[in-house]
Protein backbone atom coordinates (compact mmCIF):
# COMPACT_ATOMS: atom_id res chain seq x y z
CA UNK A 1 0.00 0.00 0.00
CA UNK A 2 1.25 3.48 -0.87
CA UNK A 3 1.05 5.96 1.97
CA UNK A 4 1.12 8.63 -0.70
CA UNK A 5 -1.63 7.06 -2.79
CA UNK A 6 0.75 7.03 -5.76
CA UNK A 7 -0.47 5.72 -9.09
CA UNK A 8 1.95 2.88 -9.82
CA UNK A 9 0.73 2.70 -13.39
CA UNK A 10 2.42 6.08 -13.75
CA UNK A 11 5.56 4.69 -12.14
CA UNK A 12 5.54 1.86 -14.69
CA UNK A 13 5.12 4.44 -17.49
CA UNK A 14 8.08 6.38 -16.14
CA UNK A 15 10.26 3.28 -16.06
CA UNK A 16 9.22 2.37 -19.58
CA UNK A 17 10.24 5.81 -20.86
CA UNK A 18 13.51 5.72 -18.89
CA UNK A 19 14.35 2.33 -20.40
CA UNK A 20 13.81 3.65 -23.93
CA UNK A 21 16.03 6.65 -23.09
CA UNK A 22 18.82 4.50 -21.65
CA UNK A 23 18.64 1.86 -24.39
CA UNK A 24 18.93 4.58 -27.04
CA UNK A 25 22.16 5.79 -25.41
CA UNK A 26 23.36 2.19 -25.01
CA UNK A 27 23.58 1.90 -28.81
CA UNK A 28 26.15 4.70 -28.81
CA UNK A 29 27.96 3.22 -25.79
CA UNK A 30 28.29 -0.21 -27.41
CA UNK A 31 29.86 1.27 -30.55
CA UNK A 32 32.59 3.27 -28.76
CA UNK A 33 35.43 3.00 -26.31
CA UNK A 34 37.50 5.65 -24.52
CA UNK A 35 41.04 6.10 -23.28
CA UNK A 36 39.71 5.68 -19.72
CA UNK A 37 38.00 2.38 -20.57
CA UNK A 38 41.19 1.09 -22.18
CA UNK A 39 43.36 2.24 -19.24
CA UNK A 40 40.94 0.31 -17.05
CA UNK A 41 41.38 -2.79 -19.18
CA UNK A 42 45.16 -2.67 -18.77
CA UNK A 43 44.84 -2.03 -15.02
CA UNK A 44 42.52 -5.02 -14.75
CA UNK A 45 45.17 -7.06 -16.60
CA UNK A 46 47.61 -6.19 -13.80
CA UNK A 47 49.46 -3.15 -15.17
CA UNK A 48 50.33 -0.56 -12.52
CA UNK A 49 53.11 1.84 -11.54
CA UNK A 50 54.77 4.83 -13.21
CA UNK A 51 57.62 5.45 -15.62
CA UNK A 52 60.82 7.39 -14.93
CA UNK A 53 59.01 10.73 -15.18
CA UNK A 54 56.05 9.68 -13.01
CA UNK A 55 53.57 9.02 -15.84
CA UNK A 56 51.19 6.18 -14.91
CA UNK A 57 52.00 3.13 -17.02
CA UNK A 58 48.35 2.68 -18.08
CA UNK A 59 48.50 6.18 -19.60
CA UNK A 60 51.85 5.51 -21.26
CA UNK A 61 50.70 2.36 -23.02
CA UNK A 62 47.22 3.59 -23.98
CA UNK A 63 48.51 6.94 -25.26
CA UNK A 64 51.07 5.20 -27.45
CA UNK A 65 48.45 2.94 -29.03
CA UNK A 66 46.05 5.87 -29.47
CA UNK A 67 48.71 8.08 -31.08
CA UNK A 68 49.52 5.32 -33.57
CA UNK A 69 45.87 4.76 -34.47
CA UNK A 70 45.32 1.39 -32.81
CA UNK A 71 42.89 2.26 -30.01
CA UNK A 72 39.82 1.08 -31.91
CA UNK A 73 41.04 -2.53 -31.63
CA UNK A 74 41.15 -2.26 -27.84
CA UNK A 75 44.09 -2.67 -25.48
CA UNK A 76 43.11 -6.24 -24.68
CA UNK A 77 44.10 -7.18 -28.24
CA UNK A 78 47.45 -5.36 -28.19
CA UNK A 79 48.45 -6.65 -24.74
CA UNK A 80 47.36 -10.20 -25.57
CA UNK A 81 49.19 -10.14 -28.89
CA UNK A 82 52.35 -8.95 -27.12
CA UNK A 83 51.99 -11.72 -24.52
CA UNK A 84 51.99 -14.28 -27.34
CA UNK A 85 54.87 -12.67 -29.25
CA UNK A 86 57.18 -11.86 -26.32
CA UNK A 87 56.20 -14.32 -23.59
CA UNK A 88 56.12 -11.41 -21.17
CA UNK A 89 53.48 -10.58 -18.55
CA UNK A 90 51.28 -7.49 -19.05
CA UNK A 91 53.33 -5.61 -16.45
CA UNK A 92 56.62 -6.51 -18.15
CA UNK A 93 55.15 -5.45 -21.48
CA UNK A 94 54.11 -2.06 -20.10
CA UNK A 95 57.55 -1.48 -18.56
CA UNK A 96 59.22 -2.36 -21.87
CA UNK A 97 56.95 0.05 -23.75
CA UNK A 98 57.70 2.82 -21.22
CA UNK A 99 61.44 2.19 -21.60
CA UNK A 100 61.18 2.49 -25.39
CA UNK A 101 62.21 -1.15 -25.83
CA UNK A 102 58.95 -2.42 -27.32
CA UNK A 103 56.52 -1.14 -29.94
CA UNK A 104 53.28 -3.11 -29.64
CA UNK A 105 52.05 -2.23 -33.11
CA UNK A 106 55.25 -3.39 -34.82
CA UNK A 107 54.87 -6.95 -33.55
CA UNK A 108 53.51 -9.72 -35.75
CA UNK A 109 49.72 -9.65 -35.36
CA UNK A 110 48.12 -12.93 -34.33
CA UNK A 111 44.60 -14.15 -35.01
CA UNK A 112 42.10 -12.23 -32.89
CA UNK A 113 40.49 -15.39 -31.46
CA UNK A 114 43.87 -16.74 -30.38
CA UNK A 115 44.69 -13.43 -28.71
CA UNK A 116 41.30 -13.29 -27.05
CA UNK A 117 41.80 -16.75 -25.54
CA UNK A 118 45.17 -15.76 -24.03
CA UNK A 119 43.88 -12.48 -22.61
CA UNK A 120 40.73 -14.04 -21.21
CA UNK A 121 42.76 -16.49 -19.14
CA UNK A 122 44.72 -13.61 -17.61
CA UNK A 123 41.50 -11.64 -17.13
CA UNK A 124 39.94 -14.53 -15.22
CA UNK A 125 42.86 -14.51 -12.77
CA UNK A 126 42.39 -10.79 -12.05
CA UNK A 127 38.60 -11.04 -11.82
CA UNK A 128 39.04 -13.77 -9.22
CA UNK A 129 40.89 -11.26 -7.00
CA UNK A 130 37.88 -8.95 -7.09
CA UNK A 131 35.48 -11.83 -6.45
CA UNK A 132 37.54 -12.85 -3.41
CA UNK A 133 37.42 -9.28 -2.11
CA UNK A 134 33.65 -9.46 -2.27
CA UNK A 135 33.75 -12.71 -0.29
CA UNK A 136 36.04 -11.05 2.26
CA UNK A 137 33.51 -8.24 2.71
CA UNK A 138 30.71 -10.74 3.19
CA UNK A 139 32.82 -12.61 5.77
CA UNK A 140 33.48 -9.38 7.71
CA UNK A 141 29.79 -8.50 7.65
CA UNK A 142 28.82 -11.96 8.87
CA UNK A 143 31.41 -11.96 11.67
CA UNK A 144 31.31 -8.31 12.80
CA UNK A 145 27.97 -7.07 11.53
CA UNK A 146 27.40 -3.38 10.83
CA UNK A 147 25.31 -0.45 11.96
CA UNK A 148 21.58 -0.29 11.24
CA UNK A 149 20.19 1.69 8.32
CA UNK A 150 20.22 4.52 7.63
CA UNK A 151 24.01 4.14 7.59
CA UNK A 152 25.68 7.16 9.17
CA UNK A 153 27.92 8.54 6.41
CA UNK A 154 30.72 10.97 7.30
CA UNK A 155 33.45 12.63 5.29
CA UNK A 156 37.16 13.18 5.83
CA UNK A 157 38.92 15.76 3.70
CA UNK A 158 42.29 16.81 5.13
CA UNK A 159 44.33 16.38 1.93
CA UNK A 160 46.71 14.05 3.77
CA UNK A 161 45.80 10.36 3.72
CA UNK A 162 47.50 9.74 7.06
CA UNK A 163 45.53 12.56 8.72
CA UNK A 164 42.40 11.21 7.04
CA UNK A 165 43.07 7.85 8.71
CA UNK A 166 43.13 9.42 12.18
CA UNK A 167 39.90 11.32 11.54
CA UNK A 168 38.20 8.32 9.95
CA UNK A 169 39.02 6.03 12.86
CA UNK A 170 37.78 8.66 15.32
CA UNK A 171 34.53 8.98 13.38
CA UNK A 172 34.07 5.21 13.37
CA UNK A 173 34.55 5.07 17.13
CA UNK A 174 31.94 7.83 17.47
CA UNK A 175 29.43 5.81 15.46
CA UNK A 176 29.99 6.36 11.71
CA UNK A 177 29.11 3.45 9.42
CA UNK A 178 30.50 4.83 6.13
CA UNK A 179 33.63 6.94 5.72
CA UNK A 180 33.88 8.93 2.50
CA UNK A 181 37.33 10.23 1.60
CA UNK A 182 36.63 13.43 -0.31
CA UNK A 183 38.81 13.87 -3.39
CA UNK A 184 41.08 16.84 -3.82
CA UNK A 185 39.52 19.73 -5.73
CA UNK A 186 39.69 19.20 -9.49
CA UNK A 187 40.78 15.57 -9.56
CA UNK A 188 37.73 14.67 -11.64
CA UNK A 189 39.27 16.74 -14.46
CA UNK A 190 42.61 14.90 -14.45
CA UNK A 191 42.89 12.39 -17.30
CA UNK A 192 45.18 10.17 -15.23
CA UNK A 193 45.14 8.69 -11.74
CA UNK A 194 47.99 9.82 -9.46
CA UNK A 195 50.21 7.10 -8.05
CA UNK A 196 51.14 6.19 -4.48
CA UNK A 197 50.25 7.67 -1.07
CA UNK A 198 49.61 11.43 -1.06
CA UNK A 199 49.84 14.06 1.65
CA UNK A 200 48.99 17.25 -0.24
CA UNK A 201 45.48 17.93 -1.47
CA UNK A 202 43.15 20.91 -1.47
CA UNK A 203 39.66 20.38 -0.07
CA UNK A 204 40.24 16.63 -0.09
CA UNK A 205 42.75 13.83 -0.68
CA UNK A 206 43.80 12.35 -4.03
CA UNK A 207 42.06 9.12 -4.98
CA UNK A 208 44.93 6.68 -5.59
CA UNK A 209 45.07 2.93 -5.23
CA UNK A 210 47.64 3.19 -2.46
CA UNK A 211 45.46 5.66 -0.56
CA UNK A 212 42.55 3.23 -0.94
CA UNK A 213 44.73 0.46 0.49
CA UNK A 214 45.87 2.58 3.43
CA UNK A 215 42.34 3.62 4.38
CA UNK A 216 40.89 0.14 3.90
CA UNK A 217 43.49 -1.29 6.30
CA UNK A 218 42.76 1.46 8.85
CA UNK A 219 39.01 0.91 8.73
CA UNK A 220 39.43 -2.86 9.04
CA UNK A 221 41.58 -2.30 12.12
CA UNK A 222 39.09 0.03 13.80
CA UNK A 223 36.25 -2.27 12.75
CA UNK A 224 37.88 -5.14 14.65
CA UNK A 225 38.36 -2.84 17.64
CA UNK A 226 34.73 -1.71 17.84
CA UNK A 227 33.13 -4.89 16.52
CA UNK A 228 31.44 -3.38 13.46
CA UNK A 229 32.33 -3.36 9.76
CA UNK A 230 33.04 0.16 8.47
CA UNK A 231 32.33 0.85 4.82
CA UNK A 232 34.76 2.90 2.71
CA UNK A 233 33.54 5.33 0.04
CA UNK A 234 35.33 7.24 -2.69
CA UNK A 235 34.57 8.86 -6.05
CA UNK A 236 34.78 7.17 -9.45
CA UNK A 237 33.36 10.15 -11.28
CA UNK A 238 35.25 12.31 -13.77
CA UNK A 239 37.65 11.51 -16.58
CA UNK A 240 38.98 8.38 -14.85
CA UNK A 241 35.64 6.95 -13.78
CA UNK A 242 36.15 3.25 -14.71
CA UNK A 243 39.82 3.25 -13.68
CA UNK A 244 38.95 4.35 -10.16
CA UNK A 245 36.15 1.78 -10.06
CA UNK A 246 38.72 -0.92 -10.86
CA UNK A 247 41.16 0.36 -8.24
CA UNK A 248 38.35 0.40 -5.68
CA UNK A 249 37.39 -3.16 -6.60
CA UNK A 250 40.98 -4.31 -6.06
CA UNK A 251 41.15 -2.62 -2.63
CA UNK A 252 37.65 -3.60 -1.39
CA UNK A 253 35.91 -0.26 -1.33
CA UNK A 254 32.24 -0.58 -0.49
CA UNK A 255 30.62 2.60 -1.84
CA UNK A 256 31.43 4.71 -4.91
CA UNK A 257 30.01 8.00 -6.16
CA UNK A 258 29.11 6.87 -9.69
CA UNK A 259 26.59 8.98 -11.59
CA UNK A 260 25.70 8.86 -15.29
CA UNK A 261 25.06 12.60 -15.68
CA UNK A 262 26.93 14.42 -12.87
CA UNK A 263 30.22 14.88 -14.74
CA UNK A 264 28.41 16.23 -17.79
CA UNK A 265 26.38 18.79 -15.88
CA UNK A 266 28.68 19.89 -13.08
CA UNK A 267 32.21 19.27 -14.39
CA UNK A 268 31.66 19.96 -18.10
CA UNK A 269 33.02 16.56 -19.09
CA UNK A 270 32.01 15.58 -22.59
CA UNK A 271 28.66 13.82 -22.77
CA UNK A 272 29.80 10.90 -24.93
CA UNK A 273 32.88 10.32 -22.79
CA UNK A 274 30.89 10.24 -19.53
CA UNK A 275 28.11 8.00 -20.80
CA UNK A 276 30.57 5.44 -22.21
CA UNK A 277 32.75 5.50 -19.11
CA UNK A 278 29.85 5.14 -16.66
CA UNK A 279 28.78 1.87 -18.29
CA UNK A 280 32.07 0.06 -17.72
CA UNK A 281 32.51 1.59 -14.26
CA UNK A 282 29.09 0.29 -13.22
CA UNK A 283 29.80 -3.18 -14.57
CA UNK A 284 32.87 -3.26 -12.32
CA UNK A 285 31.03 -1.87 -9.29
CA UNK A 286 28.18 -4.30 -9.80
CA UNK A 287 30.53 -7.28 -9.92
CA UNK A 288 32.51 -6.06 -6.90
CA UNK A 289 29.40 -5.63 -4.74
CA UNK A 290 29.95 -1.88 -4.46
CA UNK A 291 26.98 0.37 -3.68
CA UNK A 292 26.96 3.27 -6.12
CA UNK A 293 25.80 6.74 -5.09
CA UNK A 294 24.25 8.99 -7.72
CA UNK A 295 24.31 12.78 -7.64
CA UNK A 296 20.77 14.04 -8.15
CA UNK A 297 21.07 16.12 -4.98
CA UNK A 298 23.35 18.48 -6.89
CA UNK A 299 20.50 19.54 -9.18
CA UNK A 300 18.81 21.35 -6.33
CA UNK A 301 21.92 23.28 -5.36
CA UNK A 302 21.64 25.16 -8.67
CA UNK A 303 17.88 24.94 -9.34
CA UNK A 304 14.92 25.61 -7.03
CA UNK A 305 14.06 22.62 -4.84
CA UNK A 306 10.30 23.22 -5.02
CA UNK A 307 9.97 23.90 -8.74
CA UNK A 308 12.55 21.39 -9.98
CA UNK A 309 11.99 18.40 -7.68
CA UNK A 310 10.66 16.35 -10.60
CA UNK A 311 14.06 16.60 -12.34
CA UNK A 312 15.56 14.67 -9.42
CA UNK A 313 13.02 11.87 -9.79
CA UNK A 314 13.45 11.86 -13.56
CA UNK A 315 17.21 11.48 -13.22
CA UNK A 316 16.74 8.69 -10.66
CA UNK A 317 14.63 6.76 -13.15
CA UNK A 318 17.28 7.24 -15.86
CA UNK A 319 20.18 6.38 -13.54
CA UNK A 320 18.32 3.23 -12.51
CA UNK A 321 18.04 2.08 -16.12
CA UNK A 322 21.70 2.82 -16.91
CA UNK A 323 22.64 0.79 -13.83
CA UNK A 324 20.40 -2.12 -14.84
CA UNK A 325 21.97 -2.11 -18.31
CA UNK A 326 25.35 -2.52 -16.59
CA UNK A 327 24.07 -5.46 -14.53
CA UNK A 328 24.06 -3.54 -11.26
CA UNK A 329 21.23 -4.78 -8.98
CA UNK A 330 18.77 -2.45 -7.24
CA UNK A 331 20.28 -3.39 -3.87
CA UNK A 332 23.47 -1.58 -4.97
CA UNK A 333 21.79 1.58 -6.31
CA UNK A 334 22.24 4.39 -3.81
CA UNK A 335 20.07 6.78 -5.80
CA UNK A 336 20.60 10.34 -4.58
CA UNK A 337 18.18 12.95 -3.31
CA UNK A 338 18.33 15.73 -0.76
CA UNK A 339 16.76 18.00 1.87
CA UNK A 340 17.40 21.33 0.13
CA UNK A 341 14.29 23.51 0.32
CA UNK A 342 14.48 27.04 1.62
CA UNK A 343 13.84 26.63 5.38
CA UNK A 344 11.76 29.79 5.39
CA UNK A 345 9.00 28.49 3.13
CA UNK A 346 5.72 27.39 4.68
CA UNK A 347 5.25 23.62 5.05
CA UNK A 348 8.67 22.90 3.59
CA UNK A 349 9.06 19.97 5.99
CA UNK A 350 5.88 18.39 4.65
CA UNK A 351 7.13 18.66 1.07
CA UNK A 352 10.53 17.22 2.01
CA UNK A 353 8.75 14.34 3.76
CA UNK A 354 6.57 13.77 0.70
CA UNK A 355 9.55 13.58 -1.66
CA UNK A 356 11.60 11.29 0.57
CA UNK A 357 8.66 8.93 1.05
CA UNK A 358 8.02 9.04 -2.70
CA UNK A 359 11.60 7.99 -3.46
CA UNK A 360 11.34 5.15 -0.96
CA UNK A 361 8.06 3.84 -2.40
CA UNK A 362 9.21 4.06 -6.03
CA UNK A 363 12.64 2.50 -5.37
CA UNK A 364 11.86 0.08 -2.50
CA UNK A 365 15.00 -2.06 -2.81
CA UNK A 366 17.51 0.76 -3.33
CA UNK A 367 19.72 1.94 -0.42
CA UNK A 368 18.77 5.56 -1.09
CA UNK A 369 21.45 8.15 -0.37
CA UNK A 370 19.90 11.14 1.38
CA UNK A 371 21.88 14.39 1.39
CA UNK A 372 21.68 17.10 4.07
CA UNK A 373 20.87 20.79 3.76
CA UNK A 374 23.78 22.79 2.34
CA UNK A 375 22.38 25.49 0.06
CA UNK A 376 20.59 27.33 2.86
CA UNK A 377 23.11 26.78 5.65
CA UNK A 378 24.17 30.25 6.74
CA UNK A 379 26.85 29.81 9.35
CA UNK A 380 24.31 30.14 12.18
CA UNK A 381 25.29 26.87 13.85
CA UNK A 382 22.22 26.77 16.09
CA UNK A 383 19.74 27.07 13.23
CA UNK A 384 21.92 24.69 11.19
CA UNK A 385 21.69 22.05 13.92
CA UNK A 386 17.89 22.38 13.87
CA UNK A 387 17.82 22.05 10.07
CA UNK A 388 19.87 18.87 10.35
CA UNK A 389 17.51 17.55 13.04
CA UNK A 390 14.54 17.95 10.69
CA UNK A 391 16.56 16.26 7.95
CA UNK A 392 17.28 13.34 10.28
CA UNK A 393 13.59 13.13 11.19
CA UNK A 394 12.55 12.81 7.56
CA UNK A 395 15.20 10.15 6.98
CA UNK A 396 14.10 7.82 9.79
CA UNK A 397 10.41 8.35 8.99
CA UNK A 398 10.94 7.30 5.36
CA UNK A 399 13.48 4.49 5.83
CA UNK A 400 16.41 5.96 3.92
CA UNK A 401 19.49 3.83 3.30
CA UNK A 402 22.56 6.06 3.55
CA UNK A 403 22.44 9.28 5.56
CA UNK A 404 25.14 11.80 4.75
CA UNK A 405 25.16 13.61 8.06
CA UNK A 406 24.63 17.35 8.04
CA UNK A 407 27.19 19.50 9.85
CA UNK A 408 26.19 22.45 11.96
CA UNK A 409 29.30 24.26 10.67
CA UNK A 410 28.40 23.76 7.00
CA UNK A 411 29.31 26.97 5.11
CA UNK A 412 32.00 27.83 7.67
CA UNK A 413 34.82 25.27 7.41
CA UNK A 414 35.69 21.62 6.84
CA UNK A 415 34.20 19.77 9.82
CA UNK A 416 36.20 19.39 13.02
CA UNK A 417 36.09 16.14 14.98
CA UNK A 418 33.69 17.73 17.46
CA UNK A 419 31.37 18.84 14.63
CA UNK A 420 31.13 15.24 13.46
CA UNK A 421 30.55 14.04 17.00
CA UNK A 422 27.62 16.44 17.42
CA UNK A 423 26.14 15.37 14.10
CA UNK A 424 26.37 11.69 15.02
CA UNK A 425 24.83 12.41 18.43
CA UNK A 426 21.98 14.32 16.74
CA UNK A 427 21.26 11.53 14.25
CA UNK A 428 21.40 8.76 16.85
CA UNK A 429 19.04 10.65 19.14
CA UNK A 430 16.49 11.23 16.38
CA UNK A 431 16.83 7.73 14.90
CA UNK A 432 16.32 6.08 18.29
CA UNK A 433 13.49 8.27 19.55
CA UNK A 434 11.58 8.20 16.25
CA UNK A 435 12.57 4.67 15.17
CA UNK A 436 9.10 3.34 14.35
CA UNK A 437 7.27 6.60 13.74
CA UNK A 438 7.17 6.02 9.99
CA UNK A 439 5.36 2.68 10.37
CA UNK A 440 2.92 4.18 12.90
CA UNK A 441 1.59 7.07 10.82
CA UNK A 442 -0.50 7.49 7.71
CA UNK A 443 -0.86 10.57 5.54
CA UNK A 444 -4.13 12.42 5.10
CA UNK A 445 -5.93 11.49 1.89
CA UNK A 446 -5.50 14.30 -0.64
CA UNK A 447 -3.57 16.30 1.94
CA UNK A 448 -0.47 18.42 1.37
CA UNK A 449 1.94 15.48 1.55
CA UNK A 450 0.05 13.20 -0.83
CA UNK A 451 -0.64 15.95 -3.33
CA UNK A 452 3.00 17.06 -3.33
CA UNK A 453 4.30 13.57 -4.12
CA UNK A 454 1.66 12.98 -6.78
CA UNK A 455 2.50 16.32 -8.40
CA UNK A 456 6.22 15.52 -8.54
CA UNK A 457 5.54 12.07 -10.02
CA UNK A 458 3.18 13.48 -12.65
CA UNK A 459 5.72 16.13 -13.66
CA UNK A 460 8.46 13.50 -13.85
CA UNK A 461 6.38 11.26 -16.12
CA UNK A 462 5.75 14.21 -18.45
CA UNK A 463 9.44 15.11 -18.49
CA UNK A 464 10.47 11.51 -19.23
CA UNK A 465 8.05 11.35 -22.15
CA UNK A 466 9.54 14.58 -23.52
CA UNK A 467 13.06 13.18 -23.16
CA UNK A 468 11.99 9.90 -24.76
CA UNK A 469 10.71 11.86 -27.75
CA UNK A 470 13.65 14.22 -28.22
CA UNK A 471 16.48 12.07 -26.80
CA UNK A 472 18.59 12.46 -23.69
CA UNK A 473 21.43 14.31 -25.38
CA UNK A 474 19.10 16.93 -26.87
CA UNK A 475 17.35 17.31 -23.52
CA UNK A 476 20.63 17.97 -21.74
CA UNK A 477 21.54 20.47 -24.45
CA UNK A 478 18.31 22.33 -23.66
CA UNK A 479 19.18 22.56 -19.95
CA UNK A 480 16.43 20.29 -18.63
CA UNK A 481 18.61 19.11 -15.73
CA UNK A 482 19.85 21.62 -13.12
CA UNK A 483 19.35 24.39 -15.71
CA UNK A 484 22.78 23.51 -17.16
CA UNK A 485 23.25 23.16 -20.94
CA UNK A 486 25.80 20.80 -22.54
CA UNK A 487 26.12 19.41 -26.06
CA UNK A 488 27.39 16.14 -27.56
CA UNK A 489 30.65 17.76 -28.69
CA UNK A 490 31.28 20.20 -25.84
CA UNK A 491 33.24 19.61 -22.69
CA UNK A 492 36.46 17.92 -21.67
CA UNK A 493 37.65 14.54 -22.88
CA UNK A 494 35.96 14.16 -26.27
CA UNK A 495 39.35 13.51 -27.92
CA UNK A 496 39.53 10.34 -25.82
CA UNK A 497 36.46 8.78 -27.49
CA UNK A 498 37.04 6.30 -30.35
CA UNK A 499 34.68 4.15 -32.43
CA UNK A 500 35.33 0.43 -31.99
CA UNK A 501 36.76 -1.73 -34.75
CA UNK A 502 34.81 -4.87 -35.74
CA UNK A 503 37.53 -6.96 -34.04
CA UNK A 504 37.39 -5.00 -30.76
CA UNK A 505 36.97 -7.01 -27.58
CA UNK A 506 36.98 -6.34 -23.83
CA UNK A 507 37.02 -9.63 -21.88
CA UNK A 508 36.00 -7.97 -18.63
CA UNK A 509 32.55 -7.00 -19.84
CA UNK A 510 31.66 -10.63 -20.48
CA UNK A 511 33.32 -11.82 -17.27
CA UNK A 512 31.76 -9.19 -14.98
CA UNK A 513 28.46 -8.10 -16.49
CA UNK A 514 25.70 -9.09 -14.10
CA UNK A 515 27.94 -11.69 -12.47
CA UNK A 516 28.95 -12.45 -8.91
Amino acid sequence: MSKLNLDFNLVAEARKSAKVIADDIQLMIDQHTTVAVERTVVRLLGIDGVDDIERPLPNVIVDEIKDKGGLSMGLAYWIGNAMIETGKTPQEIAEAVAAGELDLMQLNQNDALKVQAVVTEKAKEMVAIIANNRKDRDAYLERLGEGPKPYLYLIVATGNIYEDVLQAQAAARQGADVIAVIRTTGQSLLDFVPYGPTTEGFGGTYATQENFKIMRKALDEVGEEIGRYIRLCNYCSGLCMPEIAAMGAFERLDVMLNDALYGILFRDINMQRTLIDQYFSRIINGFAGVIINTGEDNYLTTADAVEEAHTVLTSQFINEQFALNAGLPEEQMGLGHCFEMNPNIENGFLMELAQAQMAREIFPDAPLKYMPPTKYMTGNIFKGHVQNTLFNAVSIMTNQGIQLLGMLTEAIHTPFLQDRALSIENAKYVFSNMKDLGSEIEFKKDGIIQKRAQEVLNDSVKMLKEIEEEGLTNSIAKGKFAEVKRTMTSGKGLEGVVKKDDKYFNPFIELMLGGQ
